[in-house]
């Protein structure tokens, strides 16, 4: 993202690791110390930028999200507010949608415990910015790829994936594209407002591997049927496979006006190989 905004914006990032923070400068960004885990070390951000963006995920274990919490408590002590927020959340917040299309307007039906974290900062960002004035929006992110960001270890190990007719439905955006639609959401979005932050083309879990396995030369993954599935797929990937969704992404194109690079993961992929689409 920092490359769309060089120059346009002064960028700061806060981070709890002063290690990082020779790293952060190479890349033009301002480092400021804290940690939101620790609302104490945040009086540094308070009044401090016109527009943030939050990519912080929630605690690891809890029903809330208290990073979001901490970090609305510390951008309200500021002399002045930010105008906008835009905040990463996940697709996860709908939950399973037996493979039905889902447009914005759904009701969040998290079944997970981190999407209900998820669901918990939303709340809590959507409740302040009616009450500030500040500009929130929510980008609702499935699964991001990009060329450093494929299942490629998985398709080696041999991981199974379902059966077509059992397999759910799954979506993706890449990694770049991600970074366009936040910057887009900073020029255009509507306040209070979520976006489906996707692709256009969702597809088959299965089908996602196999293209992976093909365009880089492994062998596609065998195929269970879901019964099967419980003992013998980790459970973090089996939580995905027991949710199926279709993201219905026109927000993204009528109101931020993105045109996406990636429309299809055959497109992202083919540019990870360097290849021309369909090659």
């Amino acid at each position: 993202m920092v490359p769309l905004v060089r120059g346009r914006y002064r960028v700061y990032a806060l981070s709890r690791s002063p290690q990082r923070f020779a790293a952060l400068r190479m890349l033009g960004i301002i480092p400021v110390r804290g940690d939101l885990d620790r609302p104490g070390t945040l009086a540094a951000i308070a009044g401090l930028t016109h527009d943030v963006v939050h990519f912080a995920p929630p605690p690891n274990r809890g029903a809330h999200d208290t990073r979001t919490a901490h970090l609305i408590a510390a951008l309200a002590k500021g002399s002045s507010l930010p105008q906008q927020l835009v905040y990463i959340s996940t697709s996860g917040v709908y939950g399973d949608c037996n493979g039905e299309l889902v447009v914005e307007t759904r009701p969040a039906r998290p079944q997970t415990d981190r999407a209900r974290r998820r669901v918990d900062a939303e709340r809590r960002l959507r409740e302040w910015g009616a009450r500030s004035g500040v500009r929130v929006s929510i980008l609702r992110v499935p699964g991001i790829y990009a060329a450093e960001r494929l299942p490629l270890a998985r398709l080696a190990k041999g991981t199974p994936a379902l059966m077509p007719e059992e397999d759910s439905y799954v979506n993706h955006v890449h990694a770049d594209d991600l970074a366009r639609i936040v910057v887009a959401a900073l020029h255009h979005a509507h306040p209070n407002r979520m976006y489906n932050a996707a692709d256009d083309a969702p597809q088959k879990m299965g089908d996602y591997f196999d293209l992976v396995a093909d365009r880089f030369g492994l062998p596609r993954p065998p195929r269970i049927a879901r019964a099967e599935a419980a003992n013998v797929i980790p459970e973090n990937l089996l939580s995905f496979m027991n949710e199926s969704r279709r993201l219905v992404n026109r927000r993204i194109k009528r109101e931020l006006r993105l045109k996406l690079r990636y429309p299809t993961v055959e497109d992202g992929i083919a540019a990870a190989r360097g290849a021309a689409p369909g090659r």
